[in-house]
């Protein structure tokens, strides 16, 4: 009987030394981010904190498996009297789901009751999209944020494809100037998407002038150079994008939602309002379902009942 303190401490040590490996399993053989593991590192010692609390002393291996699910319920209601949204209980979910798989693959730590808990749901904000006027603003009028004609010029490139092909900022300022569509060029390019995933799509006639104006102003436009560069040369940084955005926002009138990414949701729901296809929309996209597209078609309903309640006599 007296070795049994130390037997628990050696458990304890396991456990933590476990919680350790799967950062390191993490980091080297999953090769995630090093903000990923990082959150991972937080999400599992504040469950394991919980545990301690809540089963009255650190939790060693064996009372990780033991554990019911109703001590998940316990700790996933800690996280929300502490404030979490649902999403932020969903990773940190996720994370201690991660860390469990780790542990019933390297130390042999099983606890099925882990997959029976249910994942906290949160709805999906809607998309937030521009009007047309003022989606189109930013597209033709933004280069009046620059004294420079060259950066005049590229930011009116980069934000017609931004709102004419709906694509995402990192979309477009991974294109390679050999990628760009041009006046007497192809009408279609070709984009690489989440997942690597590529899809191409349509540019529009006043896009392609766009790209073809600031292809006069690039500063080395080498088939291989980015398409959309920096004061220095190199690939801009989004960042750029956004503040460039941000003082259009300020300097117009414009909503705080007014983002580059919201240009791409105001592509699919003005498409939608003017009749397009929702399975078209999702190819235009890059959408893997069809589920995330649908999401405009409350954004259009909303707009339709909005009107109405403005318009109607008895709204």
């Amino acid at each position: 009987m007296g070795l049994r303190p130390n037997f628990v401490r050696q458990q304890i040590l396991l456990a933590d030394a476990a919680r350790q490996a799967f950062l390191d399993w993490l980091a080297h053989e999953r090769r995630a981010s090093p903000l990923t593991v990082a959150a991972y590192g937080r999400d599992t010692t504040a469950f394991l904190g919980f545990l301690t609390g809540h089963l009255g002393g650190e939790p060693d291996l064996s009372a990780l498996a033991g554990l019911r699910l109703a001590d998940f319920r316990a700790w996933l209601a800690h996280e929300a009297g502490a404030g979490a949204e649902a999403a932020t209980r969903a990773r940190h979910l996720a994370a201690v789901r991660s860390f469990f798989r780790f542990l019933a693959r390297r130390h042999d730590v099983a606890n099925a009751q882990l997959r029976l808990l249910e994942t906290p749901k949160s709805r999906r904000p809607l998309p937030r999209p521009l009007s047309p006027p003022h989606a189109r603003a930013v597209a033709e009028d933004i280069g009046e944020e620059s004294d420079s004609a060259a950066i005049q010029a590229r930011d009116v490139a980069l934000f017609s494809l931004l709102y004419g092909c709906g694509l995402r900022i990192s979309e477009a300022l991974s294109l390679a100037v050999r990628d760009a569509p041009l006046p007497d060029g192809e009408a279609m390019l070709r984009v690489t998407g989440k997942g690597r995933k590529e899809r191409v799509v349509p540019v529009l006639p006043v896009v392609r002038v766009a790209v073809g104006a600031w292809l006069r102003q690039h500063p080395s436009p080498t088939p291989e150079a980015p398409l959309f560069t920096g004061v220095r040369g190199a690939r801009l940084n989004p960042r750029i994008a956004q503040r460039t955005m941000c003082a259009f926002r300020r300097h117009n009138g414009l909503p705080e939602h007014a983002t580059p990414h919201a240009l791409r949701h105001s592509f699919a729901t003005h498409l939608l309002a003017g009749g397009a296809d929702l399975r078209a929309i999702q190819e235009l996209l890059g959408h893997a379902s069809l589920s995330t597209t649908q999401r405009y078609t409350s954004v259009d309903e909303a707009g339709l009942l909005e009107v109405w309640r403005r318009t109607h006599p008895r709204g």
